[in-house]
């Protein structure tokens, strides 16, 4: 069965390129477009697509705002967020929200529809690179606070931390498999396991509550970009 997805972009121009892009691809159905958040929650309710694509900034409900509302009404929906470069303040706000990730509007045709399939299947974050420079470069700048009640991480094994931890940098199961040694079905279980003690809905979600936490740092290079910290052993 094809993946169906929602189309949500306030420019016309941008939401009809898109669509038609995905109406070409053999295994994705577009089954509706919306201009603003709030024709987003109506068509989210009545299409019950499986990949809602959410621009972010848009008059009236924005695209953050709509994301929670549409998970809140517990949507089975995967919401891929539409963002640039120089928004990265979004970003963080939109993991929070629930998104299963997000892309840039310059990103190529190909790696979209890739990114499409890879949030319908629940897989992990995709462009790991992209991930890590967006969400680092933000909460470099917020610079979080350590712990929280709402994340006390005391309910986790060893292992399970670890886990989480490497989610946090926005490598994928199979880099996080080979990095521990195991197979990337064990890192599935530890990381449902995870998000089961800690109530996460997304691995978007693992990633924001890995930073918030602390167990990674966003650190400076010294010449303003954000750089991952090293692998712990």
């Amino acid at each position: 069965m094809p993946i169906t997805v929602l189309v949500v972009d306030d420019q016309a121009l941008i939401r009809a390129g898109l669509t038609a892009l995905l109406r070409a691809a053999p295994d994705i159905e577009v089954v509706g477009e919306a201009k603003d958040g709030e024709e987003a929650m109506a068509q989210a309710a009545a299409l019950r697509p499986d990949v809602i694509l959410m621009d972010i900034r848009m008059p009236g409900v924005g695209g953050i705002t709509a994301t929670k509302r549409i998970l809140a009404t517990g949507s089975p929906a995967r919401i891929l967020v539409l963002t640039t470069f120089d928004l990265d303040d979004y970003v963080y706000e939109a993991l929070s929200a629930g998104a299963a990730g997000f892309v840039l509007k310059e990103i190529e045709p190909a790696r979209l529809l890739a990114a499409i399939h890879t949030v319908a299947t629940g897989d992990t974050l995709f462009a790991p690179t992209v991930t890590r420079r967006l969400i680092e470069a933000y909460l470099h700048q917020q610079s979080p606070p350590g712990p929280t009640p709402a994340h006390d991480l005391g309910c986790l094994t060893a292992r399970e931390r670890e886990v989480l931890q490497l989610v946090g940098t926005g490598i994928g199961n199979a880099e996080i498999a080979q990095r521990l040694v195991v197979s990337e079905g064990t890192v599935k279980t530890h990381l449902n396991r995870v998000m089961t003690k800690l109530d996460l809905s997304s691995r978007a979600q693992a990633v924001v509550t890995a930073y918030e936490t602390g167990l990674v740092v966003a650190r400076s290079t010294g010449n303003g970009i954000p750089r991952r910290p090293p692998p712990q052993h």
